[in-house]
């Protein structure tokens, strides 16, 4: 049995709640309700391309899948739950741990092929160079001359 606390809280609850007082929620003025699934993103331009910086703590390399389709570039990262047999056995109290998926996508240009951009996995950090797209020649006006 869970004893309350001196607030009326159980000492499991989150520690905002525990102290009724509550930190300013950054992520989610800025993301809305869907904030914690929400890829945080960098993107640093430079001289012939772009770095995009994907934050995916928790995630294995092949958790996540990239996809470019019609010029536009699909992120996605899906996880779920390890059921392991010895939790049958195991109480546990709470357990926070992400099961799901989620996506974005960035349009990077029709011309864009899979081989242009370079990804790379490391400590959490998905990070990709993606090449500016390159812009079209503008046809100058040619004049037909009229025979006769």
């Amino acid at each position: 049995m869970l004893m309350p606390s001196i607030f009326g809280e159980s000492l499991f609850d989150d520690f905002d709640n525990l102290m009724n007082f509550s930190f300013p929620d950054v992520d989610k003025t800025l993301y809305g309700k869907h904030a914690k699934n929400m890829m945080k993103t960098d993107v640093k331009e430079k001289d012939n391309g772009y770095e995009v910086a994907i934050d995916l703590p928790g995630f294995k390399k092949d958790e996540l899948h990239l996809e470019l389709n019609d010029g536009y570039l699909t992120i996605s990262a899906e996880k779920g739950l390890d059921k392991d047999e010895k939790d049958k056995n195991d109480k546990y109290i709470r357990r926070e741990r992400y099961a799901g998926s989620m996506s974005r996508s960035f349009y990077v240009g029709e011309n864009m092929k899979e081989e242009d951009i370079h990804a790379k996995y490391e400590n959490g950090i998905l990070t990709l160079d993606v090449p500016k797209e390159q812009k079209k020649a503008v046809l100058e006006k040619r004049y037909i001359a009229i025979e006769g």
